[in-house]
C-alpha cells in the first residue's frame, strides 16, 4: 500500500478538470480505483488559446474537450458536473451548489486560478476577464459589437467604442494585444468600409517597467518593439485606478474613454471553503513534496492552487501549466506504485523549468528554453508547433492547423460571429 495510504477500490475524487486534474485522471484510468472527476464545466478548456477565441481566430469548440468524451472508454473514471461550494474533511465529503454531496476516500483539489482584481470591486464589475471559454466568447461578442455600435453612436461617443484597453503586460495581455492589432490591420477595414480604423486604439497597460516582465531582457525589449511596430500603445509603469464602464482613470492622471477594458493583470487560487486557514497560504493550499496537505493523509492539491516550497523555489512554484501537468504525473505515478504489493519509494516532485514563450503576431514571437533563447519567425513556428502538440484530439489539431493556415495565407478569418448581446444592458436604442 505504501505511505500514501491508497487501497484498491478506494474512491478518489478530483475537483477541477484543468491541466492538473485532467492529467491525474488520465494517469489513473487503468488503476484499481474508482475515480470521479468533478468540474462546473462539462469540458476541459485549453487556456493558452483563449485569446484566439476572444479575437475571432478560433471557435471555442476547437479548444474545448468534453470530459465524458475523453473518458468514454474508461471503466473506472466517471464525471460529475457540479459547482463545489465546500469541503467537509471530517465526514470526507464535498458539497455542491445543488445541495448534493459527493463522498471520497481521497480528495485531490486542482481548482486552478481565477482573475485577481486585487480588491478593486469597480474593476471586477465593469472589466472583462478571460479565465474561461465563456468569458473569451463574451469578449469576442463585445469587441465585434463595438464596431456595430460605433456606426450608430453620437460623434462624441464614438471614440469610447474605439479604445480597447488591456490591463496586464504578461503573456496573456501581450498575445491579446497583438491579436487585436492584426485584426485591426488585416480584417476589420474589409468588413467595415465606413469606419476609420486609424482611430482604433489598442492600449496595453503594465504596472512594471516591462512587458513580459518574467522573461529575459532580450524578450522584454523584443515584445515591446513588436507591439509598437503593430501600433499597439504600450504604457508601462502605469496602473488603472478606476473604471466605471465608460472612462478609465490611470495613476498618471490620464483619462481614457473606453467601453472595452480587459483585465489580464493577475490571478489568485480558487480556494474552497471548509479547510482551516493554516492549510492555506496566499490563496494556495500548503502541500508537501508529494502534493499532500500537511495536516491530512488523504487530501492533495495540484497546480496553481498548490503551494509547495523547495530549495529551488522557496516562495512556491510559478502558476503555469507545466507545473500543474508534471505535479499530476508525479502524483499519479506515486498512487499507482502504492497500489502494488512490492516495496516502492515515493518520488518527490521537482520542477524542471522548461522555459517560457509568447507570440505577439505573425512571425513575431519570443521563446526561452533552458538551453537557448530566440525570437522572430522561427520562434513563432516553434510556439505554434508546441501549442498544437498540446491539443488533446487529432481532430482538433487538424481544425486548428487548418484555421491557422487559412489565416496565414489570407490574413483573414471567418469566425467573427456575435452570438449574444444583451441590448438592454448595452443601452442600445438604435437597433
Amino acid at each position: 500500500m505504501g505511505e500514501l495510504g491508497f487501497k484498491k477500490g478506494n474512491k478518489v475524487v478530483i475537483i477541477g478538470g484543468g491541466f492538473a486534474g485532467l492529467q491525474l485522471a488520465k494517469k489513473l484510468m487503468k488503476a484499481d480505483l474508482k475515480v470521479i472527476l468533478v468540474d462546473k464545466q462539462n469540458h476541459h478548456q485549453f487556456q493558452p488559446l483563449f485569446y484566439q477565441v476572444a479575437s475571432g481566430r478560433l471557435e471555442p469548440s476547437s479548444i474545448s474537450f468534453p470530459f465524458r468524451k475523453i473518458f468514454q472508454k474508461s471503466k473506472n473514471v466517471d464525471f460529475r458536473m457540479a459547482d463545489i461550494t465546500s469541503i467537509d474533511p471530517v465526514e470526507q465529503k464535498i458539497m455542491t451548489a445543488y445541495d448534493r454531496t459527493i463522498t471520497y476516500d481521497h480528495l485531490v483539489i486542482s481548482t486552478g486560478c481565477k482573475t485577481n482584481f486585487f480588491g478593486n470591486k469597480q474593476m471586477s464589475e465593469n472589466a472583462f476577464s478571460m479565465k474561461s471559454t465563456q468569458e473569451s466568447i463574451e469578449i469576442r461578442n463585445k469587441i465585434l459589437f463595438s464596431f456595430e455600435k460605433e456606426i450608430f453612436a453620437r460623434e462624441e461617443e464614438k471614440q469610447a467604442w474605439m479604445n480597447i484597453i488591456i490591463v496586464g503586460g504578461g503573456p496573456t495581455g501581450v498575445e491579446l494585444s497583438g491579436a487585436f492589432a492584426e485584426l485591426k490591420k488585416n480584417v476589420l477595414p474589409k468588413d467595415y468600409h465606413n469606419i476609420d480604423f486609424s482611430k482604433l486604439n489598442i492600449i496595453l497597460l503594465e504596472g512594471s517597467k516591462y512587458t513580459l516582465n518574467n522573461m529575459s531582457d532580450e524578450s522584454k525589449a523584443a515584445s515591446r518593439k513588436y507591439l509598437e511596430e503593430m501600433s499597439v500603445i504600450v504604457k508601462t509603469e502605469t496602473l488603472i485606478q478606476s473604471y466605471d464602464g465608460n472612462v478609465a482613470v490611470l495613476n498618471t492622471g490620464e483619462t481614457i474613454p473606453s467601453k472595452n477594458v480587459i483585465w489580464a493583470a493577475g490571478v489568485t487560487g480558487n480556494i474552497i471553503e471548509g479547510l482551516d486557514s493554516e492549510d492555506v497560504f496566499k490563496n494556495r493550499y500548503v502541500v508537501d513534496r508529494f502534493n499532500k496537505l500537511k495536516r491530512f493523509n488523504n487530501i492533495y492539491a495540484l497546480g496553481d492552487v498548490a503551494y509547495m516550497t523547495t530549495s529551488k523555489y522557496p516562495n512556491g512554484h510559478p502558476q503555469v501549466a507545466n507545473v500543474a501537468i508534471n505535479q499530476a504525473i508525479n502524483l499519479g505515478k506515486n498512487i499507482v506504485k502504492s497500489l502494488k504489493s512490492e516495496p516502492f519509494e515515493l518520488k518527490e516532485y521537482e520542477y524542471n523549468d522548461m522555459g517560457m514563450m509568447a507570440t505577439i503576431g505573425k512571425h513575431k514571437a519570443v521563446v526561452e528554453l533552458p538551453f537557448i533563447k530566440f525570437k522572430g519567425v522561427f520562434a513563432w513556428y516553434v510556439w505554434m508547433f508546441l501549442h498544437l502538440m498540446l491539443i488533446l484530439s487529432v481532430r482538433n489539431k487538424l481544425i486548428i492547423f487548418f484555421n491557422w493556415a487559412w489565416s496565414y495565407m489570407t490574413k483573414d478569418t471567418s469566425l467573427r460571429l456575435i452570438t449574444h448581446i444583451d441590448y438592454k444592458k448595452e443601452k442600445v436604442t438604435d437597433f
